[in-house]
């Protein structure tokens, strides 16, 4: 998710209030956006003369360019394909060494112990997350879409319409796709932040080095209570590996969890055996005989022993070398409009690293999630191959899925519609189930939470945080069960 903002709530089962966001921080000077494009025209799709032929790229000249590629890229190049637009037109340039994949399973399947059935590649190639084909290498080959592998810009020039990789590789390119996406936020070389055995979780290669790291740890640290810190740690409990979770706020997920949520999940890893220690900062990783991290010590003077360390304290937009296409300074990522495009007539950004109107609540935010990165990505394609001008409406969505390994005694999966502003009304004792609303004084429903729901009560939550019906405050704080809350949220609509 993106660096949010944190959210302030100290409440009762009845609901007090709470005013402040999950997304990103906002100036109240965009709460409108109050910029254009440069003058152009975007009717239909953008030609250039750099076009190379269909039979192959037979020179530099790419008529289609992504950079980046994760999620984002893999749902572009699927709408490419779909439009006839992708066979000797479309590179991707990318710095991983595989196909773009679902991130996600990173932090989730990817870390189960190793007889737990393990998600692995090709398994979840894109687009296999939302329910399409899997692209693994061999299906951008067949459908004539170059990828340059481990080769990562390193140089942009706007004036020429050039990129250059790090292999020294000169692209010039028709229209370019900014997916850059996120580098993870690290802890200072000086800080240890560099040790053997401490981790950071981006890619595949760093989900490898973990898996490996776990095979042979017996003491496990964790930096952040947020989504990295409450997936990682459900995962080492599959290993029995002795964890503690370290994080400076009051409670798990704040960007998200009010702290009577938050309670319910951590009793339920602290029976799992994890450890929580709250409102402690890292001073630095101290390093055993031979080199890898063996101790964290934290401001307060406490030392954890550790021999791994997983870091998950958020990320930033990697924007380099593409600052001068127009950086958000309020909110980070690269400005866009609601068709993804930027202030550089033919140079879009999509997923994390941009910054786009949400339509649904009148304001400028970025988000860091595999939703957006999917919708945004099919949403920008389809206005630059078609005469499609209707602006991106995203309704901001966040889940987790948790302690789902074989053996596991209790599966978590929660799912999130919507905006956590406002008064909070808590129903269930989760057992399994809790749901959270967020309303306004009038009622007018901004968010709704939901945890270990029927197929059927997912799918009335984006419909509820869409519609933002008015609820009935007094009967929804009455309601006698999590079922008896979703039917007086239902009968609003």
């Amino acid at each position: 998710m993106s660096s949010g903002r944190r959210l302030m709530a100290t409440m009762n089962h009845s609901g007090l209030k709470s005013g402040v966001s999950l997304w990103c921080p906002q100036s109240s000077s965009l709460r409108r956006a109050t910029w254009a494009p440069l003058a152009v025209s975007y009717g239909g799709f953008r030609r250039f003369s750099v076009v190379s032929s269909s039979s192959g790229f037979a020179n530099d000249n790419r008529e289609f360019v992504i950079v980046g590629g994760g999620n984002s890229a893999g749902y572009a190049a699927r709408v490419f394909v779909e439009h006839g637009m992708a066979d000797g037109r479309l590179c991707i340039v990318s710095k991983e060494a595989v196909a773009p994949y679902e991130r996600p399973a990173l932090t989730k399947g990817y870390l189960f112990p190793l007889d737990k059935k393990p998600a692995r590649l090709p398994g979840f190639h894109t687009c296999v997350g939302s329910g399409g084909e899997r692209q693994t290498s061999e299906w951008y080959k067949e459908h004539g879409i170059e990828v340059l592998y481990e080769d990562p810009v390193t140089a942009f020039d706007i004036q020429t319409q050039t990129l250059t990789t790090s292999s020294g590789k000169l692209l010039k390119y028709g229209s370019l796709i900014i997916s850059t996406g996120c580098t993870a936020a690290r802890i200072p070389e000086k800080s240890g932040g560099n040790l053997l055995g401490v981790h950071y979780i981006r890619d595949v290669a760093d989900a490898d080095s973990l898996v490996s790291s776990l095979e042979s740890a017996k003491k496990v640290a964790i930096i952040g209570g947020g989504y990295v810190g409450m997936e990682v740690a459900a995962a080492t409990v599959g290993w029995k590996l002795d964890t503690t979770v370290i994080f400076p706020e009051d409670h798990l997920m704040p960007r998200l969890f009010t702290p009577p949520m938050a309670l319910k999940y951590e009793e339920l890893y602290k029976e799992n055996g994890v450890k929580f220690l709250k409102g402690e900062r890292i001073e630095r990783f101290e390093a055993g005989p031979d080199g890898r991290v063996a101790a964290v010590k934290l401001e307060s003077g406490h030392s954890v022993d550790a021999d791994t360390v997983i870091v998950g304290i958020g990320a930033k937009p990697a924007v380099s070398p593409f600052e001068e296409v127009g950086l958000n300074s309020a909110i980070g990522g690269l400005q866009v409009d609601s068709q993804f495009r930027t202030r550089v007539p033919g140079i879009f950004a999509i997923g994390d690293v941009a910054a786009f109107p949400l339509k649904i609540y009148d304001r400028m935010t970025r988000v860091e999630h595999v939703d957006h990165a999917r919708k945004s990505a099919e949403h920008c394609v389809r206005a630059l191959l078609s005469a499609h001008t209707q602006p991106y409406d995203y309704l901001p969505y966040f889940y987790s899925r948790v302690f789902e390994y074989e053996g596991s005694a209790r599966k978590v999966w929660w799912q999130f519609f919507g905006d956590n502003v406002g008064h909070v009304v808590h129903v269930g004792n989760f057992d399994p189930k809790i749901t959270t609303f967020w309303l306004e004084d009038t009622g007018r429903l901004n968010g709704v939470f939901l945890e270990s729901g029927s197929p059927e009560e997912f799918q009335l939550l984006p419909k509820l945080a869409r519609a933002r019906p008015v609820i009935d405050i007094a009967k929804l704080q009455s309601a006698s069960s999590v079922e008896a809350a979703l039917e007086i949220a239902q009968s609003a609509l």
